[in-house]
């Protein structure tokens, strides 16, 4: 009876058969293996023969003998010095000819091309036995192309109990990497595969070889889908290694490429292999582009370690080669990036992928974008800061060109006025600069033209790439879904969650060691009378007054340093090169902190040092200071040294929170209140990965745990639009608004007359200021607040929704040209402080921290939904809460204040006098401080500090409590208790 195979053997055979069957490959015989050029010779020989055999002639190498081993020799030397892809793709040159080792995807239509690129022999030999050395070695399987390698297997089964890790193991142990078929370069890639999972390698290093997921995700995760139709790891075989699957990736992805230290400026060469995501996003937005044609919108949620600028670099140099109809779709791809480093990465790695330099210009003066296209520069690479000063040099002859506009982190390179105005030069529709607009066109002209301007243009295509896309960003590059209630969500093309890239392992999970820490303090009385101050206003002065104080900040500092040492340091984090952050709440703090640290590290004759970084220049102390004189180099130097000893923490006010990569960072100091975005942003500087790096740790002073859990939620896993924007909110806005009455339709229409026709400035303001009087005179403050929100979210809004509706509005074209020129002028509504004079009028009593139990935050494991762009405005003054300067701090203290004894008093007294008095009486504790030194008498101390609080137990239950499960509680009792017995034992001896 015959019974399932359900060995490795038998898997090797699903796949084998598969390729051979259904992708039309060839079986190789392992007989054929020259191992010594490591190359299937049979298969390349009879490729040669066939399609060149001219030249098969000319070289002799039609026949064993010294001609053949020449020309062998001279493949494996080109291989070795350039990799299997670049011999593939190029061919080699040998004596008088030019040798075609592969013929690449035929251009429609070409029959000769499709002839030759059928010539092509793919084949696949199971148990290849590939040793010169260890002869009866054998790979499971290996691909050729022509008689070249193009890729090794390593196959398991998890119903024998083996699994892609132990395929990776047997790499990693049993594989020598110095063997020719293993080493770099030679293959452009190594597989691990069981039937669950499939892993990559591009570079044998033994035990150090990195294999990375190739899977398609699941449920948002790491992983594969279950296949109904089959074994779930098929993709592999059936979708990447057909002919047409498997040429596309050396063709158009797979590449060694050369990276150089910019310190060391040493290079070094890598072999590139795609992820199955970002082959998947590449293939399905070229395909969806070359079917939609010129003029959508792609968003694309890839999650830090996705490796989107590969991503963002595969997908600009081939929709420069995107054909519709025989004709090339765009005539220019632009790459926006809001980052130096990732400009540069970007812009190298085009021009590798690339080959051809010439195709790819970098915009970074005015006139160079003009210039580009003019000159037919295929990819052109600029930064968001840059983009408005070159369209100002651009005319309007762009109308008949077609672009794609790939832009880096959506969220923070598009929207307002910018894009209004790249909208508008692309498109061709205006210049951007309105004095140069002709004479003879009238008001109505003019703005028809801007609001036609203000839509994303018809001669461009987006692909925006985040990891955290907003409302906004969502509305506007999403795919729209019509709901059955009428509303309709919008999604990302494509997404590659940060669960899946935590899963993957390519960051690490930031959440895993959250650590918050709780800040007690109590605030003092210093002035006899007892004034009335806002309540609401003056708790968030008080809390920043402590936070700053000079207490606190040395109290904070001697926690951050030692918990760095003992628990950083000490544990050989990241190989003992682990670095640390603090966030700190403004440059003030951040100062602060920086000359704490350096006393308290000097103190501890600690070897390490901190460097503060911060923008511009700021007044310590009564003089001027900037980043560079405190840390005694320039700025641009910072990312250098914190990566050199001695320097270990970096001090942060506002700078290097977001898009700062930096795999030593391990451990975050936050004492700054961060949400949304901005805590996902922050906290994210931890997740970069190193070969050394487990973990990371969070130790927080100012947030909560939920806070920080909900603002990381809506990013885990796919975001998605609940809602669009309802424009309808335009119209009530603006029917609120001019029932205010501070303006006229007659004084808008003038204005804008006025300015659209380059009218000079001081013939503005008339207009203008006539609005502000009436703003003035005939509102009350109610009516001041509500109008003055109403007009800049009527502006806010407008601005967003004028780019995406499918309609035109001249109305509220011109409301927003008027209210852009008159909320500035219009005065904020006179509030008094009635917190002023609080600080003057307390002092700290004492303060302490008291670190919380380390927690991992979980995340929530589904979709999130986040509300569309807000479009309510206005509102009232919020009433004063006026309260006593007595009752405000005493809410304070109860709110942030020490622990809440049952009876004060008491505990007090048991803690000042009681238990010093039994300690002290502790005759093992006062031999110990009679005989010995201070360390041994301490350990003796608090021996008999646990005997007393012991004793204790039953007539102060709450005490011992606190002492037996607050550690820093305990830490306190101790010091104190011992501070005042031993010093009182050394007076009296």
């Amino acid at each position: 009876m015959k019974t399932t195979d359900t060995s490795e053997k038998g898997l090797e055979t699903i796949i084998v058969n598969s390729l051979v069957n259904e992708a039309g490959y060839v079986l190789g015989d392992p007989k054929d293996y020259d191992r010594e050029h490591a190359v299937d010779l049979v298969k390349l020989l009879e490729f040669l023969e066939t399609t060149q055999p001219d030249t098969y002639g000319v070289l002799g190498i039609n026949r064993e003998g010294p001609k053949r081993t020449q020309f062998l020799h001279r493949l494996q030397g080109e291989i070795a010095k350039r990799g299997v892809v670049d011999a593939l793709q190029t061919g080699i040159r040998h004596g008088p000819a030019h040798v075609e080792l592969f013929y690449g995807t035929p251009t429609p239509g070409n029959v000769k091309a499709v002839e030759r690129f059928s010539n092509n022999i793919f084949s696949v030999t199971r148990q290849l036995r590939y040793s010169s050395v260890e002869t009866a070695l054998s790979l499971d399987m290996a691909v050729f192309i022509n008689g070249l390698p193009i890729a090794t297997f390593e196959l398991k089964n998890r119903l024998t109990k083996q699994t892609v890790l132990d395929a990776v193991e047997q790499y990693q142990r049993d594989r020598d990497p110095k063997e020719l078929l293993l080493q770099f370069g030679r293959c452009a890639v190594h597989f691990a595969v069981d039937d669950h999972e499939v892993r990559f390698c591009t570079h044998l290093t033994g035990k150090g070889s990195w294999f990375l997921p190739f899977n398609k995700g699941h449920n948002d995760g790491a992983g594969n889908p279950p296949n109904p139709n089959g074994i779930a790891t098929d993709y592999l075989w059936k979708e990447v290694l057909t002919k047409e699957g498997l040429t596309d990736i050396l063709e158009n992805y797979a590449q060694i490429v050369e990276e150089k230290d910019e310190k060391t400026c040493r290079k070094k060469l890598k072999q590139v292999f795609p992820r199955y995501h970002q082959l998947t996003v590449v293939r399905q937005l070229l395909a969806t582009a070359k079917q939609d044609g010129v003029g959508k919108r792609y968003l694309i949620q890839h999650s830090a370690g996705s490796g989107k600028s590969n991503s963002i670099a595969w997908l600009a140099h081939q929709l420069v080669g995107l054909e519709q109809d025989g004709k090339a779709l765009f005539d220019s791809i632009i790459v926006v990036t809001d980052r130096q480093v990732l400009d540069r990465q970007i812009r190298n790695t085009i021009k590798q992928f690339a080959q051809v330099s010439a195709t790819v210009g970098h915009a970074e003066r005015s006139g160079d974008l003009r210039q580009f296209i003019k000159d037919g520069k295929k990819v052109i690479i600029t930064t968001v800061q840059k983009f408005p000063f070159i369209l100002n040099e651009i005319g309007d002859e762009h109308r008949q060109s077609k672009f794609a506009i790939v832009i880096d982190e959506a969220h923070s390179s598009q929207g307002g006025k910018t894009t209004a105005a790249m909208n508008r030069v692309l498109e061709g529709t205006a210049s951007y600069n309105v004095a140069n607009e002709e004479e003879e066109e009238t008001t109505e002209d003019k703005i028809n033209r801007i609001l036609e301007g203000r839509k994303m243009v018809t001669n461009a295509s987006y692909f925006a790439f985040t990891a955290t896309p907003k409302n906004k960003t969502l509305e506007i590059f999403g795919q729209p879904a019509p709901q059955p209630d009428g509303t309709v969500k919008h999604y990302p093309f494509h997404s590659y969650t940060m669960k899946q890239a935590i899963q993957e392992g390519f960051i690490l999970d930031v959440l895993k060691s959250y650590t918050p820490v709780e800040s007690y303090y109590r605030l003092a009385k210093t002035v006899e009378d007892d004034p009335l101050f806002d309540a609401k206003k003056a708790q968030k002065k008080l809390r920043r007054y402590v936070e700053s104080h000079q207490h606190a900040i040395r109290e904070k500092t001697e926690i951050m340093v030692d918990h760095f040492h003992t628990q950083v340091i000490n544990h050989g984090k990241i190989g003992g090169q682990a670095r640390a952050m603090v966030i700190t709440n403004g440059i003030g703090q951040a100062i602060q902190y920086f000359y704490a640290f350096k006393d308290y590290l000097r103190e501890r004759k600690s070897p390490y040092q901190a460097i503060v970084a911060f923008s511009g220049e700021y007044d310590y102390g009564g003089q001027k200071v900037t980043e560079a004189t405190l840390n005694g180099f320039p700025s641009s130097q910072i990312t250098d040294k914190i990566e050199e000893d001695p320097y270990r923490f970096l001090i942060v006010a506002d700078k290097y929170q977001t898009g700062y990569d930096q795999p030593l960072l391990h451990t975050m100091y936050v004492d700054k209140a961060l949400s949304g975005i901005k805590a996902v942003q922050t906290l994210s500087r931890l997740n970069r990965a190193h070969p050394q790096k487990y973990d990371t740790f969070v130790l927080d002073f100012y947030n909560d745990s939920g806070t920080i859990q909900s603002s990381f939620d809506p990013y885990y896993r796919t975001t998605i639009l609940s809602n669009e924007t309802d424009p309808n909110k335009l119209h009530d806005l603006k029917a609120d608004l001019d029932s205010h009455q501070v303006y006229t339709q007659e004084q808008i229409q003038y204005l804008v007359e006025l300015y659209l026709n380059g009218a000079d400035r001081d013939r503005l303001d008339p207009v203008l200021d006539a609005c502000v009087a009436a703003y003035n005179a005939d509102l009350d403050e109610d009516g001041q607040v509500d109008f003055k929100g109403k007009a800049k979210a009527f502006v806010r809004t407008y601005g967003f929704l004028a780019s995406i509706l499918p309609y035109s509005n001249a109305d509220w074209e011109k409301l927003s040209i008027f209210l852009n020129f008159l909320i500035p002028k219009l005065p904020a509504p006179k509030e008094e402080d009635l917190s002023r004079g609080i600080l003057e009028a307390i002092d700290m009593d004492s303060y302490r921290v008291e670190l919380k139990t380390s927690l991992k935050i979980d995340l929530a494991d589904e979709d999130a939904e986040i509300k569309p762009v807000p479009t309510a405005g206005g509102g009232s003054k919020p009433e004063a809460d006026l309260d006593q300067l007595s009752n405000i701090i005493k809410a304070f203290n109860d709110q942030f204040g020490n622990i809440n004894w049952k009876d004060n008093d008491k505990i007090r007294r048991v803690i000042a006098e009681e238990i010093p008095a039994k300690v002290a009486a502790d005759v093992a504790y006062q031999n110990a401080m009679r005989n010995n030194d201070k360390r041994t008498a301490r350990i003796e101390h608090d021996a008999a500090l646990q005997r007393v609080m012991i004793e204790l137990l039953a007539d102060h239950t709450e005490l011992f409590k606190q002492f037996s499960d607050n550690q820093s509680f305990k830490k306190w009792l101790g010091d104190t208790i011992f501070g005042a017995t031993y010093r009182e034992n050394w007076e009296a001896g």
